[in-house]
């Protein structure tokens, strides 16, 4: 082991020592700086960075207009609670979130940290609203790990003697075109798919009981699997129909990933509510909800938010992450990045068949690892095999999926058409190496 091993490796082991094993590790790499899409460990190594923080540095590592908002912020106060003293980056904030994000007539948003919380307080705002307890939500859905986000979370991985779970949550079936869909055409399997829908209003719960159904319009955890549009479409309708309210979690999907602010901006289905946060701030800890006012205001005084609800540090952070955003044309940016994973993983598909599909939209693409061509065999020891192989080689991946089996390319957006093309060399190069 040489010195410049034993840096990185000494980190870690005192990570070992002293973290909680519960906290996961998802990649073995460590951080002494960086910058853009590159990470530079603790022994001077650079790294092209795909995981993006999971989703969280759409504008890149230290943006210098954001940076240097944080330090002016920081020279002026740090925190106040908006709940006690009322400051303008909040206020600002919440109403760059409404132009960008319109929700019909009349937007409001709130602010928290995380969005974990950002999920658990769009249910309270969607139980207020319709004086309705139950929640519908999908499998393979991810929406965090607090009690009511973890109850909506589908991987049983994260819950393991976790229960019991918040009660009136019920799941059912995401309609995963790739995994279900078998012989069937698109259209085919959306109709039976909407039935399923239809029929869990007379044999999962009574649908004059539900507030909401939730749904990441692009799964974020459960593997980048996209929603067709025409089930959107048809869950909209649903929810018109028996009063319901549709909330969509944005948190991974939104700021510039998919080439829109937000995902359902590309199905042009409308929201009640919907849930933000990783790349918002930039890395710094804030998350909103963003819906239509009347719903919003449904929420009784002080029921909703906390005491760290949208730090002023973390607020011009995000103001000034979306303004860099529209200078740069980031949602521009982030469909070039799109075409070209997809182009180059596409053409590698078809000479490997353990690559079962290549899906997403924009800049969220995901590569499904499995075994024999088949979507019912997922190849998880395939895809960490990979993920490993691209560390040692200096790029730095995560997986998703139900089963652990899907790359998912997260990489800054502000990455140059050389470092992209650079890490899909590593990682074509190692998919052929361990196939």
């Amino acid at each position: 082991m040489t010195e410049q091993q034993t840096k990185s490796e000494d980190l870690l082991n005192r990570r070992r020592n002293i973290v909680a094993n519960g906290v996961g590790v998802f990649n073995t790499a460590t951080v002494q700086h960086a910058k853009g899409a590159i990470i530079t460990d603790v022994d001077g190594r650079e790294h092209i960075d795909f995981a993006g923080g999971i989703g969280v540095v759409n504008a890149g590592h230290c943006p210098e207009p954001v940076v240097e908002a944080i330090r002016e912020q920081a020279g002026k106060y740090l925190h106040t609670s908006f709940n006690v003293v009322t400051y303008e980056p909040y206020i600002q904030l919440c109403e760059e979130l409404a132009e960008i994000l319109p929700h019909g007539e009349k937007t409001k948003a709130m602010l928290i940290s995380t969005g974990a919380e950002a999920v658990e307080n769009a249910i309270k705002i969607a139980r207020q609203a319709t004086k309705r307890p139950a929640v519908l939500c999908f499998t393979e859905a991810y929406h965090g790990r607090t009690l009511m986000a973890m109850s909506l979370t589908s991987k049983v991985n994260y819950k393991f003697s976790s229960g019991p779970f918040a009660p009136e949550v019920y799941r059912i079936p995401f309609p995963n075109f790739y995994k279900y869909g078998g012989t069937q055409a698109m259209d085919e399997f959306v109709e039976s798919e909407l039935a399923r829908l239809r029929d869990s209003a007379h044999s999962i719960v009574d649908i004059n009981s539900v507030a909401a159904i939730i749904i990441e319009p692009i799964q974020g955890e459960g593997g980048f699997n996209c929603v067709p549009q025409r089930y959107l479409e048809g869950l909209r309708s649903f929810c018109d129909e028996h009063g319901v309210l549709l909330i969509m979690d944005e948190i991974q999907s939104g700021f510039c990933r998919t080439g829109h602010w937000a995902s359902w901006q590309h199905y042009n289905v409308q929201p009640d509510l919907s849930t933000y946060a990783k790349s918002m701030g930039s890395g710094l800890p804030i998350a909103a909800v963003v819906g239509r006012a009347e719903i919003m205001d449904a929420a009784a005084p002080g029921t909703i938010g906390g005491t760290y609800i949208g730090s002023p540090i973390c607020c011009v952070a995000a103001s000034a992450t979306i303004k860099y955003m529209k200078d740069i044309n980031l949602n521009e940016r982030a469909v070039h990045i799109g075409k070209v994973v997809t182009e180059r993983m596409k053409n590698l598909q078809k000479e490997i068949s353990d690559i079962g599909d290549v899906r997403g939209i924009g800049a969220m693409i995901g590569i499904e690892f499995v075994k024999d061509n088949d979507p019912g065999k997922p190849n998880h020891e395939l895809c960490d095999k990979i993920v490993k192989a691209c560390a040692e080689d200096g790029l730095i991946l995560i997986s998703a999926g139900t089963f652990k089996n899907v790359i998912r390319i997260l990489s800054p957006l502000v990455i140059t058409d050389e470092q992209l093309n650079q890490g899909l060399d590593i990682l074509e190069n190692q998919i052929r190496k361990n196939v």
